[in-house]
This record gives structure tokens, C-alpha cells and sequence, in this order.
């Protein structure tokens, strides 16, 4: 090569070992006359700062994560407030996304449900303003999309179920076939009152011809328009079946009892179709939810059984079976201030008790917690030992129960039982039973969806004693929002009497004779989790004015009620909200005792004391405290 330029052959061929053979002569002349070249270091030119790099503030955003299923329902303004209401009643909570498509406009919406108008009655138009919203809107978004009717029953769980086997990568258009009127069109379309299914490749196939279809196809029925319009520019016609997978239908006679249905094509139905009237959708919906439930049971009996057989091939043979069988084991101490105690009840009194009183009266949750676990313990017996006997409770002797945090609510009971047999004899016996209530599988919770345009306000109450954090909080805050350019805004509260504020160990305790460090974080002997504080909360302002409208009758009765409540206790007394709690470990406090206003309720009050005194230290730490005061008295 020319100008002593080095090519890849080259490369290869100086890289041989001495004793190798190289492939020509050119290559031997080519390693003899190569030379090494020192070439003169010239300092770095410092370059200009990179860009920051804007990430995507949601993973399925960044990685191009959708949704599975996305559900669109056709409805009219005759049946929005009667069938679309239970339709939606019935599918709503199963589903991501449901949204009612209607020509109606300016009617009122029913609370709770997406409702998108196109502002004309023709179907055909609506059919096609429908896709095309959908294009428009949720193509990104979603991998499926299903079309149905409003006078058909839905079952939810069995769609989720047919999609999530159903690849998205093909052009798939499935629902009950049909012929086209006068039946000389060739190929079927999919009946709408039945529903159907439409993948995202083939709606993204589709999109470019949707106008040409609109113009160009004539039709009486929107499912058949849409039908002609896939067949003629996707050559895909309607199919109930793909690679083994069924769309099941069912067609229901006119006044017909879901209940005296008996026969296996309903059963196992996907949709049933036509519904007349909201009645007969709830009867259909309680019908299938019974079959899903008993099927559910059913499973969890095999997996039961098959797990009881392995166990004996274990090592340790049934013992590595823990009961109750496919239920998290126990949770193991690992020391004796790590054992779980067992709280002492009767049906009256509970002798582990808020305020540290020896006992108190059984009441609220907790009294409808031990009705129900005693007539399930009933129930489980008579189920166990029928039909040679019956039981029935006469008195709870013993109550005993604790909270297992690796598996859920753990209780013993020793119930006084009447006896009776077949033949009409009874008699009292005394049965102990031992009942867990585990911990429901943790599931994602569907919740509005918050853009980077929703402002979230942060108001902080300030007091007195809590001046010196101010200086270092707002470092802090600067750094984390506002240089970030987050959509936040601040605001202080100042509350200048301490008595009337509404407010991890102590370091003098933490850190007894040795120097406090720059910065604390939580570890085992720094601090804690405070079970008892609720200093902070989040939530949205609609539903913080709406619990607060449904305090004011209180209020006006009795306007101390204001003085003797915080946040967290209005939420759980006056809305119908799920309040959680939840452990967060990048939040960090500094120790600080609180003055515990006694205007409070007695409940808020002794929380404070028990935090105050929990904050303090830990037990190791005050029991060496302790020691070391014991010694110095001794001297």
C-alpha cells in the first residue's frame, strides 16, 4: 500500500509469530520494511461540556412498553346510562382501559366512565371515527384492541387471558365470523355484537387506507364497513380460532335464565350476546364469577395436592410442607426481641390495647375481624366432617392471634362446640383450631396517569423548634427541584405556638460517648422506622376537598372536632379512600422531640408519647445506658 499505509492483510500478517509462513512474498517485503513511527504528543483541547442527556421519566416510556388490551365499547344516547353503566360495572375493574364511543353530544356522562363523543348518530361514521381516534390516540400505547357492542355481556378475565397468548406481531382480526349480506362479497367479517379483536399490526397496516374506506365502501351494518375495509386493504378475514386459541361466543335467547343454562358452549363463553337490560347483565356477570371462583378453588386444591406429593420426595420428607401448603412459612427470630407476641381476646374484651390499659372493649374492625374468623373456623369443620356431623359454636373459650408479616394474620381459637350426629345426638366438646389469614398476592393498582404538566404543591408546617432544619431542607429542595426543573411549588406554613402545632434516636443516646457524624443514615444503631409518625402525607387536592365536605356536618355540630384530628385520621374517618402506608428508605429524619398537644384525641396523643419514646433509642442502647448508670451509683 502506498504513503507506508498499513491495510488489514498487513495487520494480520505482523501479527504472526516468527516461524509462521506468510501467505506471498508482498507480505514477507511488508513486515521487512515496516517501521515504527513515534508520534509527538499534542495536549488535549479541552472540549466543551457535554449536553445533558434527557432521559424518559418512565421506564415503558424509554424501553417502548405498552399496554396489553385496550377495550372500546359502542354505545348510543339510548343505552348509555342503562346498558354502557352496567357493562362498565361489570368489566371496568377487570381492565386497563375501557373507553364508551357514542354519536351523542352534551348529554351528561355516568360517573366513572370514559366517555368519548363523536357528535353524530350515523354509525358507519362513528365506526370509522372510533378507529380512527384510536390511531390517533392509543396506537403507541396498546398491543390489542377490542371492539364491542354494549348489549353484550363481557368476560373480562377470559379476553386478558386469550390476548396474553397471543402474539403481537400478527395481523389478527378475531371475533365470530359472519357472512356479508346477500352473501356474494367474498370473505367474513367479525360480528360486532359479539366483539372482536384487532392487533396493532394490523390496525397500523389499515391506518393509511381508513379515508379511501370511509369514501369509498358503502355499507348498512359499521361491522361489516369495517370488515370490507380490512379484507380489501389487508387481505385478513375474521377467524374465532388461531394457532389452537378460541374466540368462544355464545347467543342468547330472548328472556332466557342464565342460571338454567347448562351447556358447555355457554360455559366457556368469551361473550354473550344480545343483553336487553341491565338486570340480565348483572345476572350473567354473577353467573360467570361464580364458575371463575369455583374453577379458582379447584386449582388451588390441585396445586395443594401436587405440592403434598413432592414434599415427601424432600429431604426432610412432609416436613418441608408448611401449612397451611402453598403459604409462606412462618417467620423465624432471628433474636429474642425479633419474637412475635401473640395477642389475648375474648368475644367481648382484647387484652393488648392502645393506650397500654390491660384490657379494653372488643369492638369496631376488630370485632368484625374475630365474628368472621370464628364462623369460618365453623365452617371449615363442618365441611371437614360432614355429613356424619354438625357443629355449631356455643362460646370462644381462648382467642389468641399475631400479625406475621412474612404471611398475614395467624390466629388460635378454642371454641366450646355443640356436637350433633345423623342420628339426633348431641353434646358439648371443646376443639382448638389454628387459622391463618394470609397476605393477599400484591397486584399493581391502575391510577390515573400523572404527566410531567401536573404541579404537585408541598406545604410544610413549620413550628418553632423546627427553625433551625429550614436553612438546610431548602439546599436540599433547590438542588432536587428547582435547579431539576421540576413542576413543584413550596410553601411554608409557620405556626408560631408549638403547643398548638400539629407536628431518629436521640444522638445523645445513639451516639453516647463518641463524636456525631457529618451525616446520619438509617442503620440498626443510628435509627428507625417510626411507626408512629404521620408527619408525611400525599395526596390529591380532589380528594382532600371532598373528604373535607364530607366533615363539615361534624364540623358544624361540633367544631372542636377540628382541633382533635390530623391529615392521616380525616382521611380513614370521613372518605371512602385506601389509605396506605408504605416504608420509604431514601427518607431520611433527623431526631427531634415533639411536644404532644393534649388537644387532641387520645388516640393522636398517646401516638405522639409512643414515638417520642420509641425515637429515643434502641433497646440495646438504653440497656447499656442504663448499666452505666447502675455502675456509677455503685461507685
Amino acid at each position: 500500500m502506498e504513503d507506508g499505509s498499513l491495510g488489514p492483510d498487513t495487520l494480520l500478517s505482523g501479527a504472526r509469530k516468527p516461524n509462521s509462513l506468510a501467505g506471498s512474498s508482498n507480505d514477507v517485503e511488508s513486515e521487512e520494511d515496516f517501521e515504527p513511527k513515534i508520534i509527538p504528543y499534542k495536549q488535549i483541547q479541552p472540549q466543551s461540556p457535554p449536553k445533558k442527556l434527557i432521559r424518559a421519566k418512565y421506564v415503558s416510556t424509554e424501553l417502548g412498553i405498552r399496554e396489553r388490551l385496550f377495550v372500546g365499547v359502542l354505545t348510543s344516547k339510548n343505552s348509555l346510562s342503562t346498558l354502557a353503566v352496567a357493562l362498565n360495572r361489570t368489566i371496568s375493574h377487570h381492565l386497563d382501559l375501557v373507553i364508551f364511543f357514542t354519536g351523542t353530544r352534551n348529554r351528561k356522562v355516568p360517573h366513572g366512565m370514559f366517555v368519548v363523543s363523536h357528535g353524530d348518530e350515523r354509525q358507519i361514521w362513528n365506526m370509522y371515527q372510533t378507529v380512527k381516534y384510536i390511531l390517533e390516540h392509543y396506537i403507541g400505547e396498546f398491543d390489542w384492541f377490542y371492539l364491542v357492542q354494549d348489549d353484550a355481556y363481557v368476560e373480562a378475565g377470559r379476553v386478558k387471558e386469550l390476548v396474553e397468548h397471543l402474539s403481537m406481531d400478527r395481523q389478527l382480526y378475531m371475533g365470530r365470523p359472519a357472512e356479508f349480506i346477500g352473501g356474494e362479497m367474498e370473505g367474513k367479517y367479525c360480528h360486532g355484537g359479539y366483539g372482536f379483536l384487532l392487533s396493532r399490526s394490523l390496525l397500523l397496516k389499515l391506518q393509511p387506507f381508513l379515508e379511501n374506506c370511509r369514501n369509498d365502501i358503502l355499507s348498512a351494518r359499521p361491522d361489516e364497513w369495517l370488515g370490507r375495509c380490512i379484507i380489501d386493504y389487508t387481505s385478513t378475514n375474521c377467524v374465532s380460532q388461531h394457532e389452537g386459541l378460541h374466540y368462544y361466543h355464545f347467543e342468547l335467547e330472548k328472556n332466557s335464565d342464565p342460571s338454567k343454562e347448562a351447556s358447555e358452549e355457554f360455559k366457556r363463553a368469551l361473550t354473550v350476546h344480545p343483553v336487553s337490560e341491565p338486570e340480565q347483565m348483572y345476572r350473567l356477570h354473577r353467573f360467570f364469577t361464580q364458575i371463575e371462583l369455583q374453577r379458582t378453588y379447584q386449582e388451588i386444591a390441585k396445586l395443594q395436592a401436587e405440592i403434598k406429593n413432592v414434599s415427601v420426595e424432600a429431604i426432610e420428607g412432609n416436613r418441608s410442607a408448611h401449612w397451611p401448603i402453598g403459604v409462606t412459612a412462618p417467620f423465624e427470630p432471628k433474636t429474642r426481641f425479633e419474637v412475635l407476641s401473640w395477642e389475648y381476646f375474648t368475644e367481648e374484651e382484647i387484652f393488648t390495647c392502645v393506650d397500654g390499659s390491660p384490657k379494653c372493649e372488643l369492638k369496631g374492625i376488630d370485632h368484625m375481624d374475630v365474628l368472621d374468623v370464628m364462623e369460618v373456623a365453623v365452617g371449615q369443620l363442618n365441611k371437614k366432617y360432614a355429613p356424619l356431623l354438625h357443629m355449631k359454636k356455643q362460646a370462644l373459650i381462648n382467642g389468641y392471634r399475631r400479625f406475621d408479616p412474612t404471611r398475614g394474620m395467624e390466629y388460635m381459637l378454642d371454641l366450646k362446640l355443640e356436637v350433633s350426629t345423623q342420628k339426633g345426638h348431641s353434646r358439648s366438646i371443646t376443639k382448638r383450631v389454628h387459622l391463618v389469614r394470609p397476605l393477599s398476592k400484591i397486584e399493581i393498582i391502575p391510577m390515573p396517569y400523572v404527566t410531567e404538566a401536573t404541579r404537585v404543591h408541598i406545604i410544610i408546617p413549620l413550628t418553632a423548634q423546627l427553625k433551625n432544619y429550614v436553612t438546610h431542607f431548602l439546599d436540599v429542595f433547590a438542588a432536587n427541584a428547582f435547579e431539576t426543573s421540576e413542576n413543584a411549588v413550596l410553601t411554608f406554613l409557620f405556626i408560631y405556638d408549638s403547643v398548638e402545632a400539629q407536628q431518629d434516636y436521640n444522638p445523645e443516646v445513639a451516639y453516647h460517648n463518641q463524636p456525631y457524624p457529618a451525616s446520619v443514615d438509617l442503620v440498626k444503631d443510628a435509627g428507625h422506622f417510626d411507626r408512629m409518625s404521620f408527619d408525611e402525607a400525599c395526596f390529591y387536592n380532589s380528594d382532600y376537598m371532598s373528604t373535607r365536605t364530607q366533615m363539615a356536618a361534624d364540623v358544624q355540630e361540633n367544631e372542636e372536632i377540628l382541633e382533635t384530628l390530623d391529615i392521616y385520621e380525616m382521611f380513614v374517618k370521613y372518605s371512602s379512600l385506601h389509605v396506605f402506608r408504605a416504608t420509604e428508605p431514601a427518607l431520611h429524619q433527623q431526631y427531634r422531640y415533639e411536644n404532644c398537644n393534649p388537644r387532641l384525641s387520645e388516640e393522636i396523643y398517646h401516638r405522639c408519647v409512643q414515638s417520642n419514646l420509641e425515637g429515643l433509642g434502641s433497646r440495646s442502647q438504653l440497656a447499656m445506658l442504663l448499666f452505666e448508670q447502675e455502675q456509677g451509683n455503685s461507685t
